[in-house]
């Protein structure tokens, strides 16, 4: 008899949940329109913050607990433009990263090695406090030669455009587009050269702003070939076109100068991985039976 009162309740609160369920799920449904109402209609209220929001908001206080200066804060934003990172907000992302590094690393020094070890509890979260900074150097590195190795193919079409009858302006436009997949950085860097002249900047000011925002030479010999020219009026199309043929000497003299250095790179490696085992292999067995011999085993 208990059995079956009890598998008469659980059939009982099965229907009822299922009942339930299925009236509030059903599009047609009175209750399930009541329900979604209330639920709209909190969810309203609430106004939660987006989480980007409270990302920044929790990261604003963080990044304020470094004491630096206007410089600092100023230079730290040019290199994360360099890096891609254009929003203000960036900054304080990278000081919060720089803090949350250091403590990250405290605690796992306190909770792995306790706080005997000065040097760990020194050492470990200097090294998250500049681990951001190093990967934000990396990042820029990695930028500028991929601007580096785009700017050859973009010249050679910026040489065509110009040669077809648009003006400056126009070709940096359709070059920025045509590069868009091919090298996106750089299509990227063109695509804020054209908005800050249609905003009314003048050339040169957008010209030099590429040149800051990217940190590569190669860019800034560019940008003073186009000053130039456009200042004293001679044409535009020879002088991209040797420029890009200087530009592809410099990046084979560079392939040279990376092949010329692979022979210097290869010879720790070749110590360690091929001398040291080499030696280990063929003087080991003689120096083990020395040893037996003389110590009379």
């Amino acid at each position: 008899m208990p059995l079956i009162i009890t598998i008469v309740v659980f059939l009982t609160v099965v229907v009822v949940v299922f009942s339930f369920g299925a009236a509030a799920i059903t599009p047609s449904s009175v209750l399930g329109a009541r329900l979604r109402a209330l639920g709209g209609q909190q969810q309203a209220t609430e106004n939660k913050p987006a989480l980007r929001e409270r990302i920044e908001q929790a990261m604003e206080p963080l990044s304020k607990a470094i004491p630096l200066s206007a410089a600092d804060v100023s230079r730290t934003h040019a290199w994360l433009i360099q890096a891609g990172f254009r929003d203000a907000v960036h900054v304080n992302y990278y000081f919060g990263a720089r803090l949350l590094m250091a403590g990250i690393g405290f605690a796992a020094v306190a909770v792995f090695s306790g706080f005997d070890n000065l040097f760990l509890l020194v050492g470990i979260p200097g090294l998250g406090f500049f681990l951001p900074r190093f990967l934000l150097k990396r990042m820029i590195k990695d930028r500028q030669h991929r601007i580096r190795i785009g700017l050859p193919d973009a010249l050679d079409l910026t040489v065509i455009c110009v040669e077809a009858g648009l003006a400056l302006d126009q070709a940096l436009m359709r070059v920025g587009q045509d590069l868009h997949h091919a090298h996106p950085d750089l299509s990227d860097e063109f695509h804020l050269v054209n908005l800050e002249m249609r905003a009314g900047k003048p050339r040169a000011e957008a010209l030099r702003n590429l040149v800051d925002r990217t940190g590569v030479d190669d860019i800034r010999s560019l940008v003073g070939t186009l000053i130039q020219t456009d200042r004293f009026g001679t044409s535009v199309a020879q002088a991209l076109r040797v420029h890009s043929d200087s530009l592809r000497t410099e990046r084979r003299q560079r392939a040279e100068e990376q092949a010329a250095k692979t022979t210097i790179k290869m010879v720790p490696p070749l110590v360690v991985f091929v001398l040291l085992p080499f030696l280990f292999v063929s003087v080991g067995p003689a120096l083990i039976l020395m040893f037996r011999s003389l110590s009379g085993h």
